[in-house]
């Protein structure tokens, strides 16, 4: 099992036990590693909207949400986005896809991780990660199990990619040979503002050929690229 892990350093990660939310809002999965952090303590806070729902009533809004997203790619940092994602660590909590209380719309299939409706997720991290889950966490679809146009682009747009997230993480050996380290995380991130837009605008949709919809990561937090930044 693949369960998605928050950047710590360059090629290695710590895991994520809960939702974290930026200035901007939402942004997924960039957690806090400490389950009673002031970020989980928002995190459940937020989600007591959806604790007093029955599984049937919670499981109807998850289906009715669902409708509004088929057909589109949408913002992980898109309001409804994040309450979509409220509601369904709530559900997967109490197994309401498992336990069948609603029917999702036909056009979703169920995810091979936690059989809840396929709701992918890409990120940078696509080669190594697939898409990811919306409900469990975890990788719903396997990279080499993305149809195989889809992955030749994929793997390019990654490839560009990760070497300016990588400026991130850069040693002290590496900061000193570039000269100035500060234009080199700007130069960087302005790179990922317009690889991000990139993605969100031409990549992202024709994901929607194989799937009913997709999420895509608007932001990333090591260098300090906001949802707000990415102009489409």
């Amino acid at each position: 099992m693949v369960t998605l892990q928050i950047c710590s350093i360059a090629g290695q990660h710590a895991p994520l036990p809960a939702l974290l939310l930026s200035a901007a809002g939402p942004c997924w999965f960039r957690m806090s590693t400490h389950s009673e952090s002031p970020l989980d303590r928002l995190w459940k806070e937020y989600g007591a909207a959806f604790r007093d729902f029955d599984d049937i009533t919670l499981g109807r809004w998850l289906s009715q949400t669902l409708s509004q997203l088929a057909g589109h790619s949408w913002r992980l940092s898109h309001p409804l986005l994040g309450a979509y994602r409220l509601a369904a660590q709530l559900a997967h909590e109490r197994q309401i896809w498992l336990k069948r209380t609603a029917t999702p719309p036909a056009v979703y299939t169920d995810s091979t991780c936690c059989r809840a409706p396929l709701l992918p997720l890409f990120t940078r991290d696509i080669v190594d990660a697939g898409l990811i889950c919306q409900h469990c966490g975890d990788t719903c679809v396997p990279f080499d199990d993305i149809p195989a146009e889809l992955q030749a682009e994929a793997r390019a747009w990654a490839q560009k990619y990760s070497p300016l997230h990588a400026v991130a993480h850069w040693d002290d050996a590496q900061r000193k040979k570039c000269g100035s380290y500060d234009g080199a995380m700007d130069d960087a991130a302005d790179d990922v503002e317009e690889l991000l837009a990139t993605a969100g605008r031409d990549l992202v949709p024709k994901f929607l050929e194989a799937y009913p919809a997709i999420v895509w990561e608007d932001q990333d937090e090591c260098l300090e690229v906001r949802p707000e930044d990415i102009e489409l």
